[in-house]
């Protein structure tokens, strides 16, 4: 079976933007959403590269689990437990006692997704490059 991970990382790179065009125009709670997608698919490039498998969508589970393999900085294992905050309520209004997600998720909250999704997938891109 041919390895996947540099399509995988591409979508990582294509969710990043996704996120990026909705921060700019306000769909602040969808730029969250594609932050942590953006994250798990980047990270899921390095378990095809490597040749492991990667079940189910939590960024720091994902992250947390190559170590040994990789070296995880503290600050990169917050920002992907960041990033797994916005999974389900970005998307559920039941997430919250009233309202739509889209009524709760700031410009500020997007920025920080964003950013922490960037840094995942910067690292995640360095090790592909590495072989």
């Amino acid at each position: 079976m041919a390895n996947r991970s540099a399509d995988w990382l591409r979508q990582a790179w294509a969710d990043w933007n996704h996120a990026r065009n909705s921060l700019a125009s306000g769909d602040h709670e969808w730029a969250c959403f594609a932050s942590q997608q953006a994250a798990e698919k980047a990270l899921k490039a390095v378990y095809l590269h490597l040749g492991l498998e990667a079940w189910g969508h939590t960024v720091s589970a994902l992250l947390g689990n190559l170590m040994g393999r990789i070296v995880v900085e503290i600050d990169l294992m917050d920002s992907a437990k960041a990033l797994d905050k916005h999974y389900i309520p970005t998307r559920y209004p039941n997430g919250f006692d009233s309202g739509a997600p889209t009524d709760f998720y700031t410009a500020r909250e997007a920025e920080e997704a964003i950013d922490a999704a960037e840094s995942i997938i910067k690292l995640c891109a360095d090790i592909l490059g590495r072989s």
